[in-house]
């Protein structure tokens, strides 16, 4: 498999989980609004189940709002080309763990490995940023050294 196509599947692996997130979200948020609607007229101005739901709603929302917007950042990765060092869209292998540098989505499961999608502001993006294949890292006292770039 090329560079290119493993990066793919990596980004594509990661766009999957973020659509699972945003499906799962925008379910919660309906759910929420039809239990709201359900439950009838006002029945006064400080109706706490009604903005129970509605806190609800809005939470799911938010939660939506974010997955969709990690998907756009994810699918406008796909267009770019592997990259040679560390850097943002960048999948990075070392001797102990794999790392999308993307968007802060967590843990996700590629066939037998573990990657982590992480955003630009965590301590681990910032001990990676520039660093090339073979260069080493200490980062929580582990000393980490760079398989691949793609």
């Amino acid at each position: 498999m090329t560079r290119e196509e493993q990066r793919k599947q990596v980004i594509c692996s990661c766009i999957a989980m973020q659509e699972q997130i945003a499906n799962v979200a925008r379910q919660e948020m309906e759910s929420a609004q039809q239990q709201s609607n359900d439950y009838g007229a006002n029945v006064d101005r400080y109706d706490s189940y009604r903005t129970k739901m509605m806190r609800s709603r809005d939470m799911y929302a938010r939660q939506l709002s974010n997955a969709q917007a990690g998907i756009r950042v994810l699918q406008d990765l796909l267009r770019l080309p592997p990259f040679d060092s560390v850097e943002h869209g960048a999948c990075v292998v070392t001797d102990h763990q794999r790392f999308l540098l993307a968007i802060g989505a967590g843990k996700f499961q590629l066939g037998p490995h573990v990657w982590f999608a992480i955003s630009a502001q965590t301590p681990i993006y910032i001990a990676l940023k520039g660093k090339r294949i073979g260069d080493s890292l200490v980062f929580n006292g582990q000393s980490q050294t760079i398989k691949e770039i793609f």
